[in-house]
């Protein structure tokens, strides 16, 4: 067993870390919204205005912050009306995108604001740049926030709903220089311009505008849309970024069956964002502090299940996705001075998702786990922290053996969560503790072999168990097994924030 130094300085503050980081993304793809969170209200699975109850439970018990609707790719050929009014005088659509199936338009703007109250977080819409008009972003603002005398409110108002929702996130446009139109940066840059110029305060609400970032390392996108755009017209870029095992697209490889060496180059793949976040980072601090990054969309891809529709884009999801779940947010965590909120692709029976479902069942999967033991750093202050770490890997793919961060919680209390990405080696770990007394700590861990997954006949296989340490003289010792995510809250005496 390898033994490490771990110093945590609780005066050196870095940034805060926003509650949004710990965000999520809903689209209409596969059964993320419908078999998923949306069964109907005559379903025989107990629910609420047709969302299931166990997936709302699920949601609060993470206090999920911020949910991304309705896309992905999705957005920018969704148009609003069609999914308001009656639901029988609905119209059907293709879904173009993702198998070509038949879109009901049951799950609309009602349905989706209404949960997000019933969960308490806060709604970002995707809005349709791609096919859609500036008028027609217009006037679903309006419908949403607006409690005047106007058309869009008494269209509200006849479907059901009297007082307006709140809204503070939009998106104008999403994956513009893919699917989303094929655009060039300047090209989008002038549409972005036009569009959120009709993207209104109203209702007294005060929108922060997203405009679509770039796709992984795409600089050059970065710095033509801060060419052209000020800190007045965009409040955050946002940052696609997907972990695919093999790199390559047409052969991602399995979301169970794989390799060692194909493991750490799976986490050495997720662990590049870092570099992209601060790259694009230091382009949007040339023009200014203002604008921050949103990374709307990460996880991995793999290939789809056997047996399952591939536009359906269904996965299951190990242990290796609860690592590489915790790097991303430790990631995120020791970034927040330019990461305002990152959105988990997907919540529900898509990519690397929280939940799966299968018919009355649900499951919590590895990454629903991290996401719940990592909820501590939400609204806490990222404060310095650093472990003498060594590298571990296989097959030529070598990674930092550890990821960690910590934070301030305004209770005091001081939150430390550290993955062991080796498959071979636990640590032991002395990390000292400097500008408080830590007086006592409890602690999760998630631990298994990296094949380890929940399913629909064992859904408790990888769930987080209680965790021991010892303090003394302000050091906190703890042993780190292979292949595991540990999350500690340590209280303070006599510390004031």
């Amino acid at each position: 067993m390898r033994k490490l130094n771990m110093v945590v300085n609780t005066l050196d503050k870095k940034a805060h870390i926003n509650r949004e980081i710990y965000g999520h993304f809903s689209e209409h793809l596969g059964a993320c919204i419908y078999d998923g969170i949306y069964v109907g209200e005559n379903s025989k699975i107990p629910n609420t205005n047709g969302v299931r109850n166990d997936v709302i439970a699920a949601f609060k018990e993470l206090k999920m912050p911020v949910l991304r609707w309705p896309g992905g790719c999705f957005a920018d050929d969704y148009h609003w009306l069609d999914g308001v009014g009656k639901k029988s005088e609905r119209p059907k659509r293709i879904n173009a995108y993702w198998g070509g199936v038949t879109e009901p338009n049951s799950f609309g703007t009602h349905e989706f604001f209404n949960l997000c109250e019933k969960i308490g977080c806060e709604p970002y819409l995707a809005g349709n740049l791609g096919s859609g008009t500036p008028k027609e972003l217009s006037d679903w603002i309006e419908y949403i926030t607006f409690d005047g005398d106007s058309n869009m409110t008494e269209l509200r108002k006849k479907n059901g709903r009297e007082k307006p929702w709140k809204l503070k996130y939009i998106g104008i446009g999403n994956e513009n220089w893919g699917g989303g139109g094929a655009m060039r940066p300047e090209y989008y840059t002038d549409e972005y311009r036009k569009f959120q110029a009709y993207a209104r305060n109203l209702g007294g609400s005060h929108l922060f505008k997203v405009a679509c970032g770039p796709s992984a390392d795409d600089y050059r996108w970065t710095e033509k849309l801060m060419e052209n755009l000020n800190d007045t017209m965009v409040d955050a870029l946002s940052l696609h970024y997907y972990t695919v095992p093999t790199g390559d697209w047409e052969h991602k490889g399995s979301s169970t069956k794989f390799s060692d060496a194909e493991y750490y180059g799976t986490i050495s793949r997720t662990l590049q964002i870092e570099d992209m976040i601060r790259k694009h980072g230091a382009i949007i601090r040339k023009y200014t502090d203002k604008v921050k990054l949103i990374v709307d969309e990460w996880g991995c891809w793999y290939d789809v299940e056997e047996g399952t529709n591939p536009g359906f884009l269904y996965q299951q999801n190990t242990m290796r996705d609860a690592i590489v779940a915790a790097c991303n947010l430790n990631i995120f965590n020791n970034n927040a001075d330019i990461v305002c909120m990152a959105n988990l692709a997907q919540a529900v029976n898509v990519l690397q998702a929280l939940l799966l479902t299968k018919g009355e069942k649900m499951i919590k999967t590895p990454t629903y786990h991290v996401m719940n033991m990592f909820k501590t750093h939400q609204d806490s202050e990222n404060v310095y922290s650093f472990i003498e770490n060594e590298k571990v890997g296989e097959g030529g793919e070598e990674i930092p053996a550890l990821s960690y961060s910590a934070s301030v919680s305004q209770n005091g209390h001081l939150n430390i969560t550290i993955a062991n990405c080796s498959l071979t080696d636990e640590y032991e770990i002395s990390c000292r503790v400097i500008g408080a007394t830590a007086s006592a700590a409890t602690g999760e861990i998630l631990t298994g072999n990296v094949h380890d997954k929940n399913d629909f006949d064992a859904p408790t296989n990888v769930i987080p168990k209680v965790f021991g340490t010892e303090i003394k003289d302000n050091v906190i010792s703890l042993t780190i097994p292979k292949c595991s995510v540990i999350s500690l809250v340590v209280g303070f005496s006599g510390f004031k924030y």
